[in-house]
């Protein structure tokens, strides 16, 4: 019943259905051959490290043989070694020298040179092993440089007490002759065959990973790490029962019993075979194995959750064009037209939703138009009204008191009096719909020219307008109910006194008038109520706070819509602020003669 009612249920259904079957299949094929790859993985990736591992060694080897030449760079030396006695200075010196090949790396064990010319022996071991001997060794010193020598002679591995060493022979030739003085062996310690070691391992010890390190051609182990050594220096390979061909490869064996792989390095240094060989055992590679499959695993939960979230994501991207149709349409129930269209999308919600705008638009037109018709029958009966009151009367009786006031030399009187007369003019004059907004400031400094003689010093006013904007077509009347607002509802009704300022700025695209005082000012509930009547396109004819401006407000929205912009910002007894932004188009832009800029 659920799945029935629910497009988001459907959706979920479907699409977990659709993703956990390929996933579920593709695990249990893909589990199959992970072991297989995990292992072909594991192989290249020890290969690699131990290539590396094989070059360190190399290195570490290459810095042994160079120790081995520093009886060639001290010529005294190489005196006293020619020499066929050995005074004590000369036994001491060459003492010393020994000496200082053993203490020049930490992991030497001992140093031993023997003389060809003399018999004579010269070693240095730990001293603090005084108990522990050199191993003798095998090698025959030979009398000629190319006599009975192989490279591979000059390594080997022995044993100082419980240490297993590396022992590298350096025969002494005397160039340029080929005579051999003598022979210098190094016993070399496993800390830094150690420590080029450790890295090769992949994973812990503890794992069953086992490194072997073997030198020469009869494989013989130097050193293991991870697992228990041989005990003698040969015999290793048959205990690891591995064939190896060619340089790199691996084989499947055991080791102490364990069944796994095992990978081999091979390489020489100046003709001695090294060979690396690591042991990695099957639990080791089934582990690997089982952790590819738990991260399968969690790649398919989160494939799941990608599902569920997917889900949400379309059942919301289906059903919220049906949620703002009917929030837009609740919005149209109030009488609110104003409603924003949302682009974006081309599917058939969008077109439903792109439709349904396009239809409030044009109901907003044809409301619009029916208020146009009833505010201009509003303005007819106001004009006939006022046409019942001969202009030309009004005019005559002013200009006949004006001159009866000069003749009593009452000046100021006879200019009031024509201030009156220009304002009843320009009011009256029911032709003109527009004006040059020069002509709308000369009314509102007339306007305020009475203002202040009746408010003496309580009321004081700027105006500053660029020349520019003079020849700017506007509305008629749009200063004075804002002005008069200032006055009445700001000085009368406020604390008696106020300072008002008139500013106009133009711009390419528009022209900014405001109009600012310092008077009473308007609370936030009367501006939001401003707003909220505006926004419904409600003309008034009362007295409230702010009807002037609504109605100034609606022409400019009538003449100018969608261009035109306001604001309206106060803070009682400090500063309130009524800004219009009119837009400039080719005819409120229509050219007068110049005129300068004004400024009082």
């Amino acid at each position: 019943m659920w799945l029935k009612k629910s497009l988001f249920a459907k959706l979920l259904v479907g699409m977990l259905i659709s993703a956990v079957i390929p996933l579920s299949l593709s695990i249990m094929i893909s589990y199959k051959t992970t072991s297989r790859s995990v292992e072909r993985q594991l192989i290249e990736l020890n290969q690699n490290t131990m290539d590396g591992g094989m070059d360190n060694i190399k290195r570490y080897l290459d810095e042994l043989n160079h120790i081995s030449v520093s009886f060639y760079h001290d010529q005294t030396l190489m005196r006293y070694l020619r020499s066929q006695e050995t005074p004590p200075a000369q036994l001491l010196f060459i003492t010393d020298k020994v000496s200082g090949i053993y203490n020049n790396r930490p992991e030497f064990r001992a140093v031993r040179y023997v003389s060809s010319m003399t018999g004579q022996t010269y070693s240095k071991t730990d001293l603090g092993q005084l108990s522990i001997s050199i191993p003798p060794t095998t090698v025959t010193i030979p009398k000629q440089e190319e006599e009975g020598w192989e490279r591979e002679n000059a390594y080997e591995v022995a044993s100082i007490g419980k240490d297993r060493v590396l022992v590298f022979h350096r025969p002494l030739v005397d160039y340029p002759s080929s005579s051999v003085l003598g022979m210098l062996s190094l016993y070399v310690g496993m800390d830094e065959i150690k420590r080029l070691m450790r890295p090769l391992s992949v994973s812990e010890p503890s794992e069953g990973e086992t490194m072997f390190l073997y030198i020469r051609q009869d494989m013989q182990l130097l050193h293991a790490t991870g697992g228990k050594e041989t005990a003698g220096p040969a015999g290793d390979e048959r205990a690891l029962n591995i064939s190896m061909e060619g340089n790199r490869g691996s084989v499947n064996g055991k080791w102490n019993g364990r069944s796994g792989v095992l990978i081999y390095v091979r390489d020489q240094y100046m003709e001695l075979p090294l060979t690396l060989v690591k042991f990695i055992p099957a639990t080791a590679v089934n582990e690997s194995a089982n952790r590819t499959l738990n991260r399968s695993l969690i790649i398919q939960f989160i494939a799941v959750a990608f599902v569920l979230v997917l889900a949400s994501i379309l059942s919301y991207v289906t059903t919220s064009p049906v949620k703002r149709l009917l929030r837009t349409i609740a919005q149209v129930e109030t009488g609110n037209f104003e409603v924003k269209p949302v682009k974006g999308r081309i599917d058939e919600l969008g077109v439903l939703e792109h439709r349904f705008h396009t239809m409030v638009g044009n109901l907003d037109d044809l409301m619009n138009r029916e208020y146009r018709n009833r505010l201009e029958l509003s303005t007819a009966r106001l004009k006939m009204l006022q046409a019942q009151i001969n202009p030309h009367f009004l005019y005559n009786t002013l200009q006949s008191i004006g001159t009866l006031a000069l003749r009593h030399g009452s000046e100021e009187i006879s200019d009031k009096i024509a201030e009156l007369g220009a304002i009843l003019r320009y009011s009256m004059d029911f032709e003109t719909e527009t004006v040059p907004l020069q002509k709308e400031i000369q009314h509102i400094e007339h306007y305020l020219s009475l203002q202040t003689g009746r408010f003496k010093n309580k009321l004081s006013y700027t105006l500053t307008c660029p020349s520019d904007a003079l020849q700017v077509q506007v509305p008629k009347m749009i200063l004075q109910p804002l002005v008069e607002n200032s006055i009445v509802h700001g000085m009368e009704k406020g604390k008696g006194s106020e300072t008002l300022h008139i500013a106009v700025e133009r711009t390419s695209e528009q022209l900014c008038i405001r109009v600012m005082d310092n008077g009473k000012g308007m609370d936030a509930e009367t501006i939001g109520r401003i707003r909220r009547e505006y926004a419904a396109s409600q003309l008034h004819t009362g007295q409230e706070r702010g009807i002037g401006l609504i109605n100034v407000l609606q022409r400019l929205r009538l003449q100018y819509e969608p261009d035109f912009d306001w604001d309206l910002q106060s803070t009682p007894y400090e500063a309130t602020v009524i800004t219009l932004r009119i837009p400039l188009t080719i005819e409120t832009t229509r050219r007068l003669p110049p005129d300068e800029s004004i400024d009082s």
